[in-house]
């Protein structure tokens, strides 16, 4: 790590003009979450594993910034030539960068790996020292990554209509309708999962989401997909031109930009097919008088700004995120489905666990309480760890109809780990299984028909009763929201309390967002819209159709983490009154597993609570029952018995 920062720092000096600051944001040119291999650059300079965060090199020092989800696993991976902010509490960069480099400093940045919002928000907090932002010419960390993974040549797949539900002739009709609402003559489509779920395509560039590295940019009569070619078969590129999609090479979409600000940008020619007709007004229409640009400051890279006019440009986010978010029938009747096979996978899981820590380390299981008999005497030859534990629990999903992976690197903790938000458990590290400590699950699967997301905490041995209050707390807020009802136009950032007003009332509380956007055979975070206590949940209003997580949890450092998480579908509700006609939402589980019987502090749970979990619970075994086998099924039983207090 010492031999790269100094490296980074001699090309930072050589630099035309020299760099005082180098930023190594965690983005790729399409300002994704997670991102393939190679385009790990914050990670290969700063040894921190985190999907979020960003890099700061100056001349003599390096820090890194990243969310409360990461505080606990930043230190422990950051060397001491780092320095940890954190998010929320410490100064954010641009602030820190204006007040602590030298005036009329420059800053380096690849422009491809920066959205127009971020750039202009640090151009803003430059100005007051006459500090600059460089866009540098090429990735200074790539000329020093010596080992850096490859290109991948991965296929683009045609995602079928039926698991998408909606053709590409429907989506672009619509999408053109919006860019001349907005007095646009086209949009770029920086977003992999934008690019994906428009042109009903998939990939796998990018691990744990189905996605492909490409640009689109869409006109009033033309479309065009910005990809390596090597990837598109001769099936695909018939596919793609038969609704009047024109191929180009990935790299061409910054001169294509420039064609488009200019409108010198051509449609194909060679597209004359039915689809394409209908998807384009019928190729009668012209390009529109309309010169403004469209693109998206969230997801759009500075790079490809740079090349239009900033005169005409609507800065505003892609019709694309809304539209995604808000599931049609067929995704919504896939997302159920996937569901279910996951959730049997989950039970299989939990069902395999517990004969395991009973047979191998004499736990009490599940079901049980007490210490147990011979954990120190096991074979180690059968020892389980957090990462051969969260394997089986990958093979018992991998057998499931339409599985095409897992979702994100799974989350299998155990005790002291189980604090640390985001762990991700590596097979020399990992700790070995403790039958006396909480253990928690983080995991989802990528299913042709749906993404799923879900977490469980579990006890296999004696919980405290501080363990159980504080499980008893996210599990209420859990069920408080998961109940609410709520008018159309209320947001995520107003309904985020009701998850964490049982905590409160003991004052506890947790560092992340209640619950996110999931997608349809697409990334397991989806927005626009979120459950947070982060201002930009308020951008958003929840509406009928959407998908959204509802995971509060509650992490000790150095003891125990606990989080619930079920995935939900947003729906009308058939309220008694309507008061100011607004008409009433509400949440649909459509994560099925049980919660831990043991776990619970049923004196802390109210009658409304108790009655929901037996509901729940009820039609969890209903559900789930005719994918299991006998064994199974008896142990799902036990689990989701009826609970009485």
């Amino acid at each position: 790590m010492a031999d790269t920062l100094a490296a980074l720092r001699s090309l930072m000096a050589s630099h035309s003009p020299p760099l005082d600051a180098l930023v190594v944001p965690s983005e790729d040119y399409h300002q994704s979450e997670y991102v393939s291999a190679r385009d790990k650059r914050r990670e290969f300079v700063s040894g921190f594993t985190g999907s979020a965060g960003l890099a700061l090199i100056t001349k003599n020092e390096a820090r890194l910034w990243t969310d409360g989800r990461y505080f606990l696993q930043a230190t422990q991976q950051l060397s001491d030539q780092w320095q940890l902010m954190r998010m929320g509490e410490d100064p954010t960069v641009d602030v820190w960068m204006a007040d602590n480099l030298p005036e009329g400093s420059a800053i380096g940045i690849d422009p491809w790996c920066a959205s127009i919002n971020t750039a202009q928000l640090w151009e803003r907090a430059f100005a007051k020292k006459q500090q600059k932002l460089v866009q540098t010419s090429t990735n200074l960390v790539d000329e020093v990554w010596n080992n850096r993974p490859p290109v991948e040549i991965n296929p683009v797949i045609v995602h079928p209509l039926e698991y998408a539900g909606r053709s590409v002739v429907d989506k672009l009709k619509d999408l053109r309708q919006k860019i001349v609402q907005g007095n646009a003559r086209g949009i770029i489509i920086s977003a992999l999962d934008e690019v994906a779920w428009l042109y009903n395509i998939r990939g796998t560039d990018v691990a744990y989401s189905p996605v492909v590295h490409a640009f689109a940019i869409v006109t009033s009569k033309s479309a065009f997909f910005y990809v390596d070619k090597r990837k598109v078969s001769a099936e695909v590129n018939s596919y793609l031109e038969e609704y009047g999609i024109a191929v180009r090479d990935y790299k061409a979409v910054s001169s294509d930009v420039a064609l488009l600000a200019s409108n010198q940008l051509k449609p194909s020619s060679t597209v004359k097919g039915t689809e394409a007709e209908k998807g384009n007004g019928g190729n009668k229409a012209e390009e529109t008088d309309n010169d403004l640009i469209w693109a998206d400051p969230g997801s759009c890279c500075y790079a490809l700004y740079s090349r239009l006019n900033p005169e005409k440009v609507i800065l505003q986010q892609s019709p694309l995120a809304l539209a995604k978010a808000l599931k049609n029938p067929v995704e919504l009747e896939g997302l159920k489905k996937a569901h279910i096979r996951d959730g049997a996978a989950v039970v299989q899981y939990l069902v395999w666990f517990d004969k395991q820590a009973q047979e191998i380390y004499g736990a009490s299981g599940f079901f049980s309480e007490g210490e147990a008999t011979d954990k120190k005497n096991h074979s180690k030859t059968a020892k389980l760890t957090e990462v051969t534990v969260s394997d089986k629990l990958e093979g018992f999903r991998a057998s499931k109809e339409n599985f095409r992976g897992l979702s994100f690197p799974t989350i299998s903790s155990v005790g002291p780990n189980a604090a640390i938000i985001h762990y991700s458990p590596e097979a020399e590290t990992c700790a070995e299984f403790d039958p006396d400590s909480i253990y928690l699950f983080d995991s989802g699967a990528q299913y042709l028909d749906g993404t799923t997301d879900i977490t469980r905490t579990v006890h296999f041995g004696k919980p405290s009763a501080h363990e159980k209050a504080c499980y008893t707390a996210v599990l209420k807020g859990h069920i408080g929201l998961g109940n609410a009802r709520f008018p159309n136009g209320t947001n995520g950032h107003a309904l985020d309390i009701l998850a964490r007003v049982p905590l409160w009332k003991s004052g506890l509380d947790y560092r992340h967002g209640t619950g996110h956007g999931i997608g349809s055979y697409l990334n397991v975070h989806e927005g626009p819209h979120l459950i947070s206590f982060r201002p930009h949940a308020r951008n958003v209003p929840l509406q009928a159709s959407m998908t959204v997580t509802d995971e509060p949890g509650y992490y000790e450092d150095g003891n125990f983490g606990i989080r619930l998480e079920n995935v939900l579908i947003v729906n009308e509700a058939d309220t008694k009154f309507n008061f100011g006609d607004k008409g009433y939402l509400q949440f649909e589980h459509i994560t099925w597993a049980p919660y831990q019987r043991k776990l619970i502090d049923l004196s802390l749970l109210v009658p409304e609570e108790l009655e929901w979990l037996n509901t729940y619970h009820s039609k969890c075994k209903d559900i789930l029952a005719p994918y299991l086998d006998e064994s199974e099924k008896a142990w799902l039983k036990k689990a989701t018995e009826p609970i009485s207090v």
